[in-house]
């Protein structure tokens, strides 16, 4: 499995940015597929999740209300919408799958194989 993401960029205050991540290889309908991120100096942290199959989301508190993970199956596509960026959303964004990850794990970066090279998302205050 392989995983691009993309669509990072520096905003401001309170913009949008819709990331995606291109999936390619096989893939499995119990795949699970992620969204973490690691600021400077700080450990890496999740953020979303999806499972492919039955869509269910699952979001860090910090992402609640304000991004939302979706998936296009036909196209192995992952988005993260991200509305209302706030200066402590800066951090390289790296998108993570694997197949079958139960829920007591799902949040944690050790449970995924496949990984992105992360894109990078700056946000001004």
């Amino acid at each position: 499995v392989q995983l691009q993401a993309s669509g990072g960029g520096l905003v401001q205050t309170g913009d949008s940015l819709r990331l995606s991540c291109a999936v390619s290889g096989r893939s499995f309908s119990s795949t699970v597929t992620a969204w973490f991120r690691q600021a400077p100096g700080k450990e890496r942290e999740f953020v979303a999740a999806i499972r492919w199959s039955a869509g269910s989301t699952y979001y860090a508190d910090s992402a609640k209300g304000r991004f939302t993970i979706s998936r296009d199956s036909a196209e192995k596509m992952v988005f993260l919408q991200m509305n209302n960026l706030r200066p402590e959303d800066t951090a390289v964004y790296y998108c993570s799958a694997h197949k079958a990850i139960g829920l007591a794990t799902i949040r944690f970066g050790a449970a995924y194989k496949y990984w992105g090279q992360g894109t990078l998302v700056t946000v001004s205050s």
